[in-house]
């Protein structure tokens, strides 16, 4: 009987697979067999494993300085750097930052941040946030409450109403369109939707409005290009603030330096990173705020005697070490610039997909991508639950092959940035295994619509 209580995971199916080691873009289990990684870990490992580098890096900085917490003015020199290397590639006006140690708890900041910045400028009622359906924010308390998946709120007694949490229309085109509607008649409708709630609830009581440019967990959804120009015009006429998650699509993910610049999104008030911040070597996240926000809560904190948040291992130098280490890797080997051209390979070779009996939509940008799994194509019917996503993933996994089912039955890509051309052919190779086994099996069980 295991001691370990296992995370996201059926409690009666746990311990399928024991990973040993990495290298490069693959990985070995226990029993000797290979796999390449297709999802970078979950989302996560942008240089692949064993990266000396940063191996390197943390080492010398465990030599140096294992710890030190930043509470009550206490500071060191490799957190600062870290923070003035961020705020000077992301794409927000003067950014400041606070450092944590996942999506969710950096999620969980913004939370208390936006809370505690309205309440210093005389707004307090001003805490409402709106979300959106079959959105991933992560799992903690508010991290979880502010996710739009299912599976994440189920038997939690989440306290969605008491934190303010408003749910606004996903924009899946493919999912959400009605009977003939266009892409732009789409986008109408639903940002129409969503100025109505804004309306309906008061704009002086809305602080802010959170997306993932594109989303990971909910299926790689990509909105249409007229998307976010539209919601953001909503949003800046009721003076309603701009969070973008970019826990998956940061740092050279989408074809760009980050999912914003992808998409079109004009310098948001607020955003939020982790995963390929440090290239999963270390845990660490960042939230990140505009200037004019922090400044707003100053004289409040010293009134207060100290702003209260922060976690122990706010600014673990060894994890600044090895996230301002692997900054400096993607700008010194343009990592962004490579990854962008395997990503429109990607996008290509993804694309043949399209006629497979089994696939309704293929989507994605750059290294990160999706096919949606149907049991009827003319008509895009679904899949009942995610057992036939999760037939095609272990059928993917027993080619040699690491993916995942997400949303039912989608197909989640997320090479590490670094991988090749060759190696992405490898990966379609492997994934046309799989399919057609599984529409074999769906043939058999008589799954298909």
């Amino acid at each position: 009987m295991t001691h370990l209580i296992y995370p996201t995971t059926n409690f009666k199916a746990i311990e399928q697979t024991t990973i040993e080691r990495g290298e490069g873009c693959y990985v070995w289990d226990n029993k000797g067999n290979k796999y390449l990684e297709g999802l970078a870990g979950l989302w996560c490992t942008a240089l692949g494993y064993g990266n000396q580098e940063l191996i390197q890096v943390a080492t010398e900085q465990m030599s140096k300085l294992t710890f030190s917490h930043m509470f009550g003015g206490r500071t060191h020199q490799v957190a600062i750097d870290l923070a003035d290397k961020l705020a000077e590639m992301i794409p927000m006006e003067d950014a400041v930052l606070s450092f944590g140690n996942s999506g969710s708890d950096a999620n969980d900041t913004h939370i208390k941040l936006l809370r505690y910045y309205h309440e210093a400028i005389g707004k307090p009622q001003c805490r409402k946030i709106i979300a959106r359906e079959r959105s991933y924010h992560g799992v903690t308390v508010a991290a979880a409450s502010l996710t739009g998946l299912p599976v994440t709120q189920n038997h939690f007694d989440l306290p969605v109403d008491a934190l303010g949490i408003l749910r606004t229309d996903h924009p899946h085109y493919y999912r959400g369109k009605l009977g003939e509607e266009s892409e732009t008649e789409f986008v109408d409708r639903i940002v129409g939707n969503l100025e109505s709630m804004i309306v309906r609830e008061g704009p002086d009581t809305i602080a802010a409005f959170i997306a993932e440019p594109i989303t990971g967990a909910s299926g790689v959804i990509v909105p249409p290009t007229d998307y976010y120009p539209k919601v953001q015009a909503v949003l800046n006429k009721y003076d309603i603030m701009f969070w973008a998650d970019e826990v998956i699509t940061g740092f050279g993910r989408t074809g760009n330096d980050f999912g914003c610049t992808t998409m079109g999104i004009d310098s948001p008030h607020m955003m939020t990173f982790a995963k390929q911040l440090s290239s999963a070597y270390m845990p660490i996240s960042a939230s990140a705020i505009r200037r004019e926000m922090y400044d707003a809560m100053i004289d409040q904190s010293a009134n207060a005697g100290a702003f209260g948040h922060g976690y122990t291992y706010s600014g673990h130098p060894v994890a600044c070490a090895v996230a301002l280490k692997t900054l400096e890797i993607y700008t010194r080997d343009s990592i962004f610039e490579k990854a962008a051209v395997t990503g429109e390979y990607l996008q290509k070779r993804l694309a043949e997909f399209v006629d497979h009996p089994l696939v309704g939509e293929v989507r994605g940008k750059g290294l990160l991508g999706a096919l949606e799994l149907v049991a009827n194509k003319e008509t895009g019917q679904a899949f009942v639950g995610g057992a036939v996503g999760g037939y095609a993933q272990k059928m993917a996994q027993d080619s040699g092959l690491l993916i995942r089912a997400v949303a039912g039955s989608c197909l989640g890509f997320c090479p590490p940035l670094i991988i090749t051309p060759e190696q992405i052919d490898e990966m379609m190779a492997k994934t046309t295994i799989a399919l057609d086994k599984t529409l074999e099996h769906c043939k058999n069980q008589g799954l298909l619509g």
